[in-house]
């Protein structure tokens, strides 16, 4: 699956899902774009854009979402506090519907 990391999500997370094809919106030169021109632009090269973001899902209309969004909850955005999410978000994405929000974690 390919997957766009939000710039607030550690680029290191990426190790732990050798899987996937994993580009970050520092990487796609994106950096700054606001939620919503972001995820129109991760719609045309990735399948789900993962972020850290508790505001997305009130920020977006939902029912238009161009991409799959997957909000991981941890009580910090350290890479050790999204660890252990990893186990689940890798069954979200076995599950993973197109333009659909799935929240893991607390």
């Amino acid at each position: 699956m390919r997957l766009l990391l939000d710039e607030s999500v550690p680029y290191r997370l990426r190790r732990s899902l050798p899987a996937h094809s994993i580009k970050t919106v520092v990487e796609m030169g994106w950096s700054g774009v606001k939620n919503g021109a972001l995820l129109t632009l991760a719609a045309a090269e990735f399948d789900a854009f993962i972020t850290v973001d508790r505001n997305l899902p009130y920020q977006q209309n939902m029912a238009t979402l161009p991409i799959a969004v997957v909000v991981l909850m941890a009580h910090s955005n350290e890479l050790q506090a999204l660890l252990p999410l990893v186990p689940h978000l890798e069954k979200a994405l076995t599950m993973l519907q197109p333009r659909s929000l799935v929240q893991i974690g607390a």
